[in-house]
């Protein structure tokens, strides 16, 4: 285990549904073995279902609600995709709110898959170059971001560094990268 990310903590927030799994899972791990403190946040306590595409996987136990943190209290965010998780996130007020105090607090944010969703509703896309599952291309464009079709992309062109890749395929390069910009916040 390293201690690449001993003594910070990160938010991944997600639904009360439609996680993709592999895309909590995942970063989930790469922050614990980099020596970080993973907290899972959601819009409701209890218990967040996740998703193998479509299907029903695990659950997983919510540690907070965004009623009940802020940015502040994490040094960064991690928004894993699936198709229904960010939508479900976008249409709730707080968590568009959690979401965008991290670019404000200048905070690294990690996204993958369809999680830029979330990031085009906060308003915080515009001037940054990012990517996503090809589907989200045209909101990013219409957000005023810049899309491109890579397996990792970091951008530095705004008040925090944002990491974003494209599908679960792309989750070794996601996780090493996300893991390089939460030790150097």
């Amino acid at each position: 285990m390293s201690t690449q990310l001993q003594g910070k903590t990160i938010a991944f927030l997600v639904a009360p549904d439609g996680i993709e799994q592999v895309e909590l899972t995942e970063p989930w791990k790469a922050i614990e073995q980099a020596g970080g403190t993973p907290r899972l946040v959601s819009t409701k306590s209890g218990e967040a279902q996740g998703r193998n595409h479509l299907e029903k996987a695990d659950t997983f136990q919510v540690d907070a609600t965004v009623d009940e943190v802020s940015a502040g209290d994490f040094d960064g965010l991690a928004l894993p995709g699936g198709v229904a998780n960010p939508d479900f996130l976008r249409m709730n007020d707080k968590a568009v709110a959690f979401v965008r105090a991290f670019f404000d607090a200048a905070k690294p944010v990690a996204a993958i898959c369809h999680a830029p969703w979330t990031l085009v509703e906060a308003d915080v896309v515009r001037g940054r170059t990012l990517t996503s599952w090809p589907s989200l291309r045209t909101d990013i464009r219409n957000a005023g971001g810049t899309w491109v079709d890579e397996e990792v992309q970091i951008c530095t062109a705004g008040p925090n560094t944002l990491v974003t890749s494209r599908k679960p395929d792309d989750l070794k390069a996601f996780c090493q990268e996300a893991v390089e910009v939460f030790a150097s916040a």
